[in-house]
């Protein structure tokens, strides 16, 4: 896998990064309902908001479109480098889709455009022991999620927002959208995607948070 990132943390964000593990650790924001019917749309302790918040290490990294570039690799047939250009060739997918964040906020009907992961997954077609991906981004983040979740029909690798272009501060020029797990699985700035046959816990899962993240069974935690 590459390793050419490093770990962010660093004084600036240190006091963000202990808090949220401290969060962890008590088990802040937990309600207990485990087993909410998905036919709810607001999961468990979760609280609509009408803004988009900003959280993240701490870290904007300034990438311009026009020097974009990701990497997919591992256990992929074909992998492959994309920039800007080869991510706005390929099929473009708008969907909507609602955000819930693992600090207790969702944000109903977000407007997406970009390349859907189906179409990536075609592309570099994954090998039979691929079972993983990990996410890494500009600003030193990863995170892991299994492939049966990013090979979803609302996942997208998403360049635009509510008809803009995703703005610096919100993971642009390019960033994930699962819907259907926390947010923090939805890797901003995102510059790697690698395909790997076992678990690979990123930076918030080896501080105590959920490895996989599913907010109707309040996976807050690990």
């Amino acid at each position: 896998m590459a390793d050419d990132i490093q770990d962010p943390t660093g004084r600036i964000k240190q006091k963000l990064v202990d808090s949220k593990e401290k969060w962890a650790r008590e088990g802040r924001l937990l309600t207990g309902e485990t087993d909410a019917p998905k036919r709810r749309r607001l999961p468990p302790g979760q609280r609509e908001v009408k803004n988009w918040p900003v959280l993240d290490l701490g870290v904007h990294p300034n990438v311009p479109a026009k020097e974009w570039e990701m990497k997919v690799g591992g256990l992929v047939e074909s992998p492959a480098t994309w920039r800007w250009d080869d991510l706005r060739a390929q099929p473009q997918v708008s969907h909507t889709s609602d955000i819930h964040c693992v600090t207790a906020w969702s944000r109903y009907d977000n407007r997406w455009e970009g390349v859907a992961a189906k179409q990536l997954l075609a592309v570099v077609r994954p090998k039979p022991e691929a079972k993983f991906i990990v996410f890494k981004s500009y600003d030193g983040y990863s995170t892991n999620v299994p492939l049966a979740h990013f090979d979803d029909d609302d996942v997208l690798l998403a360049h635009t927002w509510e008809g803009r272009p995703i703005s610096r501060d919100h993971g642009g020029p390019v960033r994930v959208v699962i819907p259907k797990l926390y947010f923090w699985k939805s890797a901003k700035w995102v510059r790697h995607i690698w395909f790997i046959d076992k678990d690979a816990p990123g930076f918030w899962e080896v501080r105590g948070y959920h490895d996989l993240g599913d907010p109707w069974k309040e996976q807050r935690y690990g």
